[in-house]
Parts: structure tokens; C-alpha cells; sequence
């Protein structure tokens, strides 16, 4: 591989830890409204996932670090997708949104890396698609990759 194909994809999976990390500053925010408004049935799989997302999103502020980056920085709000007033039924749908949404980020980040950060981003994939299932009840064959159809990496990261 020449050093310009090296530094390319190098720009490449540090653009898609940033995607990443962005998605779960979002997902984050997005499990804040959620728990907000979750009924208590769900509310310990709420806090669950609430949890793996604050994990994963410390994990990629260090990876970011490594990869020569400075982390994108939080927002200090998110536009939901839909309104999520206080009803359990939209925020069981809002955790289902925000797990499709950071599955198809670490798809991008699957097909920009490699080793054992592709490993790592094909288990938080891999995570989000169960949590997707168990909230909405609902699976596709190929998680994160179905609506990612042809975004490239570095596409922007999806709002809470």
C-alpha cells in the first residue's frame, strides 16, 4: 500500500470514529428523553442501554485520541425525529430510532477499519441491532446496512 493510500484510509476510519462517536452523543441525549418517558416495565432496559452508550461513546473519545483526532465535541441539544410526548409507546419507539441509527454508523465504521477496531465496531453494531429487536419487536437481515445503502463513511451523524 503507498503512503497516500495508507493516509487516505487512515482519514477514513478516523472520519468514521467521529461519525460514531457523534451517533452516541446522540443516542445518549436521545436515551435521556427516553428514560424520561419510558414506563417503569422498561425502565431498567432503558437505563441498560443508557449505560452501553455512555461505555461505548467513552471508548471512542480514546479511540478517537489515538487515531491522531480531537473528539467531535457533544451537542448541547438534538432534534428528535418525531415527538415523543409523554407516552411510553413513542419513547419504546424512539430507543428502536436511535439503535438503527447507531447500528448503520458502526457499519461505516466496519467497512472503513480494520483488525481489532473493525471487530470492535461489529460488536457495537452487533449490540445495537439486538437492543433495535428487543424494543421494537421487529429485525432486518443485514442491520445498519439496509438504510446505509450507498452512504460513504464520513456521512453525518444521525440527530438523537
Amino acid at each position: 500500500m503507498r503512503v497516500s493510500e495508507s493516509r487516505e484510509a487512515k482519514d477514513r476510519e478516523l472520519r468514521a470514529l467521529q461519525a460514531a462517536l457523534a451517533a452516541e452523543h446522540a443516542a445518549v441525549y436521545g436515551y435521556g428523553v427516553v428514560g424520561g418517558r419510558i414506563g417503569k416495565d422498561r425502565r431498567t432496559e432503558a437505563r441498560t442501554a443508557y449505560d452501553a452508550h455512555r461505555a461505548r461513546r467513552d471508548a471512542l473519545v480514546r479511540a478517537v485520541k489515538d487515531a491522531g483526532g480531537a473528539p467531535v465535541a457533544a451537542a448541547a441539544g438534538y432534534a428528535l425525529p418525531f415527538p415523543v410526548p409523554d407516552a411510553a409507546a413513542a419513547a419504546v419507539r424512539l430507543a428502536a430510532e436511535l439503535e438503527d441509527r447507531v447500528a448503520g454508523v458502526y457499519a461505516d465504521l466496519v467497512r472503513a477499519s480494520g483488525g481489532e477496531q473493525r471487530r470492535g465496531a461489529a460488536e457495537a453494531m452487533r449490540e445495537a441491532a439486538v437492543r433495535s429487536v428487543r424494543w421494537s419487536g421487529e429485525s432486518v437481515a443485514f442491520p445498519g446496512l439496509a438504510e446505509r445503502g450507498g452512504t460513504a463513511s464520513g456521512s453525518p451523524a444521525p440527530t438523537a
